[in-house]
């Protein structure tokens, strides 16, 4: 089995631009109900992820208030290019299970670094589990 049958396509998952803005972000992230989230640039290549915790520590870096808004700042001043390391669409199964241990989503990339969705731990877990119940 590959990873595409667990794959979230892209078209099916909440991701930031790199441009929004902080405000954009954080809007987007409370509507849909997420702690993190991917974040793509404009040609849809993988950046990294943004989580609750970058919103907070910018907001209290930077004093954020009606003065200072989160409309000045852009997602590509918060986002963590190091968490959730992406995949590529040819990752093995095993090797899937190890990324997925420590984080909740994997990033699955193109041979491009083009995003393609994502695969969340629940699905991996699920594979696994209905493996060992053949």
């Amino acid at each position: 089995m590959n990873l595409f049958y667990l794959l979230k396509p892209k078209a099916s998952v909440t991701y930031l631009n790199k441009t929004d803005t902080v405000r954009q972000g954080l809007e987007k992230m409370q509507a849909e109900g997420f702690t993190s989230i991917p974040v793509i640039d404009d040609n849809g290549e993988y950046i990294g992820t943004v989580s609750e915790g970058d919103f907070l520590r910018h907001i209290l870096d930077y004093n954020i208030n009606r003065e200072n808004s989160l409309d000045d700042y852009h997602i590509i001043d918060i986002v963590n290019e190091e968490r959730n390391r992406p995949v590529k669409n040819n990752v093995s199964m095993d090797d899937l299970l190890l990324e997925v241990m420590d984080q909740n989503f994997v990033p699955v990339i193109d041979d491009r670094n083009i995003f393609i969705g994502i695969v969340t731990r629940k699905a991996v877990i699920k594979y696994f589990y209905d493996k060992e119940k053949r």
